[in-house]
């Protein structure tokens, strides 16, 4: 009896916990945390904690922002930024899955290529920077190619691990339908190994974003990276903190989106699963 109460209660909690305004409320308090900070911020400037050189006051860093938004600097560092990535990470998130596909199908091609591709996945994104300056130059190529590393590995990993991950039966029933090998990859390995290669391609996304800013902070003269520089050289702190600010937003706005595509993923797969 006392076991069927503790179960009543646990399942009246787990049903409370998904009540919609339980899930606003918890959403809210993700928001804590930077409410909290940009408070202390401006308490911080409004006492004169810290001097204006080091930290200016937020109602100057929206101004700054308003003026960086109404000329369109902002919007075209941020455009410059965007289509570097969108090219850099579909160049590389293609070829991870290319790799990954033929490392997963093929134990001889993984034997020969999966010991170099470790090593050179060991090897920092940036480290390859100064390598390909001497190669490429500072132009877009330098750019390209090491946002397309940066999510070339990620991409690779999990391709790879998807592909090995496909249950044994699925393999059977292919054999017993007596598919052909671009049959049984078509319609069995790839649909199982989806949500895999799409947590790949969202890390990899995460990676290529993070790989651009970083070239763009070392050879670049337009971008988001561009503006940290620029502002930290010219000593111009709020520009530096929205160039920041920006980055984070459309880094989360990316990853949230990928996320919810993968949550519809995984969704779609249990239920053709059912």
């Amino acid at each position: 009896m006392a076991i069927d109460i503790e179960f009543e209660g646990q399942a009246r909690r787990r049903n409370w916990s998904q009540h919609p305004a339980i899930r606003q409320i918890r959403r809210g308090e993700a928001f804590l945390f930077p409410a909290g900070l940009i408070a202390l911020w401006w308490i911080a400037s409004a006492r004169g904690w810290l001097p204006e050189q080091i930290l200016p006051a937020p109602a100057y860093v929206v101004a700054t922002g308003r003026d960086m938004i109404s000329t369109g600097e902002l919007f075209y560092h941020a455009g410059v930024s965007l289509r570097r990535v969108v090219f850099g990470f579909a160049i590389g998130a293609a070829l991870g899955m290319v790799l990954g596909i033929a490392m997963g199908l093929s134990r001889r091609f993984e034997d020969y290529v999966k010991p170099v591709f470790l090593a050179f996945a060991q090897i920092p994104t940036l480290g390859w920077i100064p390598l390909l300056m001497l190669l490429v130059g500072i132009e877009e190529t330098l750019k390209i190619i090491i946002i397309a590393k940066g999510a070339l590995v990620p991409v690779t990993l999990n391709t790879f691990s998807g592909i090995r991950s496909v249950p044994a039966k699925y393999l059977e029933v292919g054999r017993a339908l007596r598919f052909s090998r671009w049959q049984t990859l078509r319609l069995i390995i790839l649909p199982s190994a989806v949500p895999s290669i799409f947590t790949g391609i969202r890390y990899g996304l995460t990676h290529a974003w993070t790989s651009l800013v970083g070239v763009e902070l070392l050879a670049s003269s337009e971008g988001l990276g561009y503006l940290l520089v620029w502002g930290r050289q010219m000593f111009w702190l709020d520009t530096v903190i929205i160039a920041m600010v920006v980055i984070g937003i459309i880094g989360f706005a990316m990853d949230r989106g990928l996320e919810a595509s993968e949550v519809l993923i995984r969704r779609w797969k249990r239920q053709a699963e059912d």
